[in-house]
């Protein structure tokens, strides 16, 4: 588990990592789909994580990886999208331009990449196998 000055990240961008997990809360309407695809459980999981996750970056606690996962994608998801995320009304509901946002938004995944890219299809953008056990 990492803390945000571990991973060298700004208050700046921890404020956007926050920004983005509470616009779930509010504009951003996620499927179910969505929701897994960003290492939740369930959107319940996603409102109530994103709650957590949000506190703990307040509060300057540290995060496993997969909560680092999770606030990186719910922000992206969050900006980029206009069919689920905040997409267009973002600078709105944020107070938050286009182009500051892009500018955070890249240094904050260059100093996430590392924690997060080894959790993809290991929980990460995978739905858990819904098949029984052979044998």
């Amino acid at each position: 588990m990492q803390t945000a000055e571990q991973l060298a990240l700004t208050d700046e961008e921890s404020r956007l990592l926050q920004l983005g997990l509470i616009e779930w809360c509010g504009p951003a309407r996620s499927t179910e789909e969505f929701a897994v695809a960003m290492g939740f459980d369930s959107t319940e999981d996603l409102h109530q994580r994103s709650l957590r996750i949000r506190a703990a970056l307040i509060a300057r606690e540290a995060l496993d990886p997969m909560d680092w996962a999770r606030a990186l994608l719910a922000t992206e998801l969050a900006f980029a999208s206009d069919v689920v995320g905040s997409g267009y009304e973002w600078s709105t509901t944020t107070g938050w331009s286009d182009e500051t946002t892009v500018r955070v938004l890249r240094s904050t995944q260059l100093k996430l990449i590392r924690t997060v890219a080894p959790l993809v299809g290991r929980g990460l953008g995978t739905r858990p196998s819904l098949r029984p056990a052979i044998g």
